[in-house]
């Protein structure tokens, strides 16, 4: 089913805003509700909340990169590059599938999400944490980590369905 390219455009913006609409009133809520060194048991000790800051990273990496400069390339400038690339390559290539469209959103919001946070309080606000025992087990993360792996979970669903059909 062919759309418009102006409601194409929306439904892209829609979900982009979308992902870093939830992210950043996740955040918020965390900032306001949780005491530093606070735990709230959500599942038992499966999930749990807890806010941390992270001055780096995906996981604290780069957190303790001491050049202001490199930090700034690394952490704001470069993974802004990175979005509008993304973001361009949405809007210009028209023949994505709908995983494919959904996931980049999804990473493009979540990347947004933790820009935000990085230029404003020069770190990102992580508050969740899952411990599945030996099975699964998570660093703190937020919303837009979530996002991001989801969208990332999407593009591989997205390249696994092109090469089913390709194989047909």
């Amino acid at each position: 089913m062919k759309i418009s390219r102006s409601l194409r455009m929306s439904l892209i913006f829609g979900l982009i805003l979308l992902n870093v609409g939830c992210d950043q009133v996740s955040k918020s809520v965390a900032r306001n509700h949780i005491d530093a060194r606070e735990r709230i048991s959500v599942i038992g000790e499966y999930v749990v909340l807890m806010k941390t800051e992270n001055k780096g990273a995906f996981l604290g990496f780069l957190s303790s990169m001491e050049n202001p400069i490199l930090k700034t390339i690394f952490l704001i400038l470069l993974p802004i590059a990175v979005l509008f690339i993304i973001l361009r390559m949405i809007i210009i290539t028209t023949d994505l599938d709908k995983y494919m469209i959904f996931g980049l959103c999804c990473i493009i919001g979540g990347g947004i999400g933790n820009l935000y946070d990085r230029i404003l309080y020069r770190s990102v606000t992580d508050f969740m944490h899952i411990d599945l025992g030996g099975i699964f087990k998570t660093g703190i993360f937020n919303m837009a980590d979530v996002s991001v792996m989801l969208g990332t979970g999407l593009l591989i669903l997205s390249f696994i369905k092109r090469k089913e059909v390709s194989l047909s």
